[in-house]
């Protein structure tokens, strides 16, 4: 049963299949009740499993990821939504030294089966702090898995997969995307959709590849089908999984084109395409007629809302990367 719905939609409609799968499942955040989420992503699911599985917190989110830690200690499947990306960082503390160490800390005994929602990136003319792209942080601590969608499809199956892994896992939703719309399978279980730590090509090229993540894979398409009017084919690989990377898809694709251009809103600075720049090379390098070019958001404070299109990677600045690629 296929639908076209919203990513923001196809996320309500996996975490009620998983509320619906798993009683132990429980949502927990500010809003996420009565109003269903600020961006209405949890909307209708308090009214339909009720106050103690899908639970209005206060505003505090330390608080919110600390309880969570002793739910799933008790069994539970904790659901934290944080409700801007600006807003994780009082939990940050709760997440590196408690969700991400109590496995190792317990010699492999306690395991703590949460998901941590997060909204990030910019685009939507917020005000500070509520348009950072703070992926780089989890992705750099060891015990956590860190994921991201890009299209509704994946939304509603990555979200599901991410419950059912008994790891934590912080989800960072692209909420400048929640409006756009695709085709989901409605009736695709879990286990049968697309593996949560794969990375998968978007759209299939030869010249150069495009490795893109979240909000920036809608902008790397966007530039792979303008590249294709001058008669270039870009390859665009949706990572999907930050953390851990799956990046044999792209050494398979930079073998083939030898180019490679890494793309997202995060500033630059030790951001994940430094990583991934480094890996290609470790593992490309006599493949590669060029380096490994990145097109990243600026080292800088992320700006006002009046100028954030100026700081945001766009098809330009992506084609200008795949030009100067060329250029070497």
């Amino acid at each position: 049963m296929s639908e076209t719905l919203t990513l923001g939609k196809a996320l309500n409609h996996g975490l009620r299949r998983a509320l619906e799968n798993d009683p132990k499942v429980v949502i927990m955040g500010e809003d996420v009740g009565k109003l269903g989420g600020v961006f209405r992503i949890t909307d209708g699911l308090q009214k339909d499993f009720g106050e103690n599985r899908v639970i209005d917190t206060p505003l505090a989110e330390a608080g919110i990821v600390g309880t969570a830690v002793g739910l799933a200690i008790r069994g539970y499947r904790p659901v934290c939504e944080i409700q801007f990306d600006g807003f994780v960082f009082p939990a940050y503390n709760q997440i590196v030294a408690q969700v991400a160490k109590m496995y190792y800390r317990s010699l492999g005994n306690v395991r703590l089966p949460i998901v941590i929602r997060i909204p990030y990136g910019g685009g939507i003319g917020a005000v500070e702090h509520h348009s950072e792209s703070p992926e780089a942080y989890f992705s750099h601590t060891p015990g956590l898995k860190v994921v991201t969608c890009s299209n509704s499809a994946d939304a509603y199956s990555m979200i599901q997969q991410a419950i059912t892994s008994d790891d934590p896992i912080i989800f960072f939703e692209p909420k400048r995307r929640y409006w756009e719309k695709g085709e989901v399978d409605l009736s695709l279980a879990p286990q049968d959709a697309y593996p949560l730590h794969s990375s998968r090509i978007a759209r299939e090229g030869s010249d150069a590849t495009l490795i893109a993540y979240g909000p920036m894979v809608r902008v790397a398409l966007d530039s792979a089908e303008a590249a294709a009017e001058d008669g270039r084919q870009l390859e665009v690989i949706d990572l999907r999984s930050l953390s851990p990377l799956d990046l044999d898809p792209v050494f398979a694709s930079v073998r083939k084109t030898g180019h490679a251009v890494v793309v997202h809103e995060a500033p630059g600075n030790l951001g994940l395409g430094a990583e991934i720049a480094a890996r290609i090379t470790e593992e490309c390098f006599y493949s590669l007629e060029a380096p490994v070019l990145r097109v990243t958001g600026y080292d800088v404070p992320y700006p006002a809302a009046r100028v954030e299109e100026e700081y945001l990677p766009d098809l330009d600045r992506v084609l200008d990367a795949v030009d100067r690629s060329f250029g070497w």
